[in-house]
C-alpha cells in the first residue's frame, strides 16, 4: 500500500483500477473480482483498435492514431457524465497508462500532439478510488503472451516490456491519486476463490459505504 491519507467520497464513482504490464493477468482478475463484488466491469477495448495489430507489426507512423483511438475510447469509459455515483467500477486498466505507451510508442512530433491532447481529456474522466497494482517479471509476462496466443501480439519483445515495468514502477513510486494494493502475481493464484475473496474484503476497505452501495444496487435491480 501507498503512502498517505484517503477518504473515500461516496458522491462519487468507486472506480477499481487494475494496472501492470501486457500479460499480467489484469483482464483475468478484473473478471473475476467484478463476478464476486457484483459491480460492472469496463475491459480496455484493444480487440477493437484497427491500428494496434499493424502498429505492432512495425508500422510506427500509425502509432499516434492507435494511442488516439484507444485514449478516445476510454474517455467514453471513464467520464465523469458515464459512470453513476457511488457505484461501483473495475477497468482492467489505469488512464494514466496512456501517457506511459504514448512515451514509449510515438515519435517527438507525435507525442507533443498527443500531450495537448491527453490534458483536455484528463479532467472530464473519473478518477480511481483504488488501484490494484499487478507484479511479475517480464519473462514470465511474455511467456503469458505467447500461451494466449493473441497474432498481433507475438511480436512484442522481452525489452519493451521491461521498459513498461520500469515505466509502471516509476508511475506507482510517485503516486498520489489514490491508495494502491500491490499483488504479485506469481503469488495470487487466481484459481483459488479464497485468493479472490481475501482481495475482495481488502477492496472494500478502501471504497466507499460498500455495503450501502451494493444494498442500493440491489433494490435498483429488483
Amino acid at each position: 500500500m501507498n503512502g498517505g491519507d484517503f477518504i473515500p467520497n461516496p458522491r462519487l464513482p468507486q472506480l477499481i483500477g487494475i494496472a501492470g504490464v501486457i500479460g499480467v493477468g489484469k483482464t483475468t482478475l478484473a473478471k473475476k473480482l467484478s463476478n464476486r463484488l457484483g459491480c460492472k466491469m469496463l475491459p480496455e477495448p484493444y480487440d477493437t483498435n484497427p491500428f494496434m495489430p499493424d502498429v505492432y507489426a512495425g508500422k510506427k507512423e500509425l502509432a499516434l492514431d492507435s494511442q488516439l483511438y484507444f485514449l478516445t475510447a476510454r474517455v467514453e469509459q471513464l467520464n465523469k457524465t458515464a459512470l453513476e455515483k457511488g457505484q461501483i467500477y473495475i477497468s482492467d486498466y489505469v488512464f494514466d497508462k496512456e501517457l506511459i505507451y504514448s512515451k514509449l510508442t510515438l515519435n517527438p512530433e507525435q507525442l507533443t500532439l498527443y500531450n495537448k491532447i491527453f490534458q483536455s481529456s484528463n479532467s472530464k474522466v473519473v478518477l480511481p478510488a483504488l488501484v490494484i497494482y499487478l507484479l511479475d517479471s517480464p519473462q514470465n509476462c511474455l511467456e503469458r503472451i505467447h500461451k494466449r496466443n493473441r497474432p498481433y501480439e507475438q511480436k512484442i519483445e522481452r525489452q519493451f516490456l521491461e521498459n513498461l515495468d520500469a515505466e509502471y514502477r516509476q508511475l506507482f513510486g510517485n503516486w498520489k491519486t489514490c491508495p494502491v494494493i500491490r499483488e504479485k502475481t506469481s503469488e495470487l493464484n487466481y484459481a483459488k476463490d479464497d485468493n479472490i475473496e481475501h482481495l475482495a474484503e481488502q477492496i472494500k476497505h478502501y471504497i466507499a459505504d460498500y455495503s450501502v452501495i451494493t444494498g442500493v444496487a440491489k433494490q435498483s435491480k429488483k
